[in-house]
């Protein structure tokens, strides 16, 4: 499918690279509404990411969604690029996404990551208003439309799949197929090859029923609000070190840049729901206890609760 391909240049990024950054404030995510107006917080009301808590619907239609070829090796190469806002995986054609509730078949283009840095978490959707260490997005079109100027038209013209990112001390072996590339995409503009790969191998294939959906936006400039959002409840695990290769050795300037700037917190910040519908899936723990917290915050839960369990039995 070489129109897949191609579209990778048109999804990411989806506007001039100097038109839009994280951390200056005449061009930060608060003020990417002056140049596109989509982006404007109060004049639209579909923006993403948003944070998710328990004033959330179950469904018990949202079951398994179908990931066609992600299972498989595609032939070919996959590219792998920093694009000076994020780092970027096209993957080209010969996956799809379909079922768990989308409207139609939808072509997988790419992924790609947010981080915060060194000592901050940086996922874009918070959790119970926490943070991840990272998020992942799949996007993936509509499969009736040729192109992405189509696609933008169409109030669901694309579906994204988020995962979080969460941090343990062992490598993620699947995951190291991507962090052992990311020196040779260090400075924007860089890219590299990338042997495809099973992509199933990089998500939480045993809980892959457990989601929450909702209708929202790119979370970068156009912010056109066309995505079908489906966030999956249980996180990827990589390691420390993996994550440290994004918040500390990713670059948001080109090599030969006078100062070379680190690409670090690359996240929009959280909109209000504006009273849209957020849905849970027939298998989703809906956020119960620490199952939707992160790791660190999990373990601080568990041990307040042993420390309380210790003052009762000392009573």
């Amino acid at each position: 499918m070489v129109w897949t391909a191609a579209l990778f240049f048109i999804v990411v990024p989806l506007v001039n690279s100097e038109d839009y950054c994280y951390d200056e404030p005449q061009c930060d995510p608060y003020a990417w509404g002056d140049m596109y107006p989509s982006c404007h917080p109060l004049l639209e009301e579909l923006h993403s990411p948003i944070n998710l808590d328990h004033q959330m619907t179950r469904n018990q239609s949202l079951e398994y969604l179908h990931l066609e070829g992600f299972d498989e090796i595609q032939t070919g190469h996959w590219t792998l690029k920093n694009n000076g806002h994020s780092v970027v995986m096209e993957v080209g054609g010969g996956m799809s996404v379909s079922g768990g509730g989308l409207p139609d078949v939808y072509h997988t283009i790419q992924l790609h990551f947010h981080w915060g840095g060194p000592a901050s978490n940086g996922s874009e959707h918070t959790v119970d208003g926490r943070r991840y260490p990272m998020e992942m997005h799949i996007v993936n079109m509509k499969s009736i439309h040729p192109n992405l100027t189509a696609a933008l038209d169409d109030p669901t013209g694309l579906a994204v799949l988020g995962f979080f990112i969460d941090v343990v001390y062992a490598d993620n072996v699947h995951f190291g197929l991507i962090s052992q590339k990311l020196s040779s995409v260090a400075y924007k503009g860089q890219t590299t090859k990338i042997k495809p790969f099973p992509l199933m191998n990089l998500l939480p294939k045993h809980n892959m029923s457990q989601y929450y959906r909702y209708y929202g936006s790119l979370t970068t400039p156009p912010c056109s609000q066309v995505v079908v959002w489906t966030l999956y409840e249980v996180p990827v695990y990589i390691s420390w070190s993996q994550l440290a290769q994004f918040t500390s050795q990713i670059f948001s300037t080109e090599e030969d840049a006078e100062q070379v700037t680190p690409l670090q917190r690359n996240f929009r910040h959280i909109h209000s729901t504006f009273g849209r519908k957020v849905s849970v899936s027939k298998d989703a723990k809906l956020l119960a206890g620490a199952a939707g917290l992160p790791l660190s915050s999990a373990l601080s839960l568990l041990q307040i609760i042993l420390l309380g369990s210790f003052i009762i039995s000392g009573l």
